[in-house]
């Protein structure tokens, strides 16, 4: 068995690089989807949120304004009190998962793709978080071209020039708040350039998946 990390800054290509994974055959976790599921009403992360963030965050169908709480964490300065808050439980049940996997499936590769591998770390939000995984995929591209990635996702075809500047502003102020890929380089031990054509990154993620695959057959004595 073997536990890998799929990491990259907004817009870098990390979900692409996760479905080729995935066709490659190994098992994908969703750091951001396993989030938003514990963000719903009825789960203890959704309680803290609102506790500490206030009943303004909730909309009247009562799901959190995801919007608004961007906004209060990056913009507000309060992004480390709601990692604090989401990243144990999300990483945990990660955790949780993986061992499923491995319980099924001994010789399993089992790819956590989250954007905050290191950041974490660093942040303090989990303490040796990095140190879990058997190998760390990196994903990288130019920041303009990771933010013209971000941006071509969340807006509409009709956006106004005021929507435009607002999410760059927005995509801007995400990126500045992790790490830079200068930092995460040294310490990943596979690198994906996503800066050219989509067969390019396709080519690397299948190589990538093939060391990991190595990796998981000699630790399951294969």
């Amino acid at each position: 068995m073997l536990r890998a990390g799929l990491t990259g800054s907004l817009g870098s290509g990390k979900t692409t690089v996760a479905g080729i994974f995935r066709a490659c055959g190994l098992h994908v976790l969703e750091a951001d989807a396993i989030a938003r599921e514990m963000m719903q009403h009825g789960h203890g992360v959704f309680d803290s949120i609102v506790q500490n963030f206030g009943p303004a965050v909730v909309l009247p169908d009562g799901t959190l304004d995801r919007r608004r709480l961007a906004s209060l964490a990056f913009s507000g300065g309060r992004l480390d009190e709601l990692n604090h808050i989401v990243h144990p439980p999300v990483i945990a049940e990660q955790e949780r998962l993986a061992n499923e996997i491995f319980a099924r499936d001994p010789a399993a590769v089992v790819v956590v793709e989250s954007a905050l591998i290191f950041e974490a770390e660093a942040w303090g939000t989990v303490p040796g978080w990095r140190s879990r995984f058997d190998s760390i995929v990196l994903v990288t591209a130019p920041d303009d071209l990771k933010i013209q990635r971000f941006l071509a996702r969340i807006l509409p075809a009709h956006a106004t020039g005021e929507e435009r500047t607002a999410a760059e502003r927005d995509a801007r102020q995400r990126l500045a708040a992790q790490l830079p890929d200068s930092v995460k380089i040294p310490h990943a031990d596979f690198l994906i350039d996503n800066s050219g054509p989509l067969d390019a990154t396709r080519a690397q993620a299948e190589r990538a998946a093939a060391f990991l695959r190595t990796g998981s057959a000699t630790q399951a004595g294969i």
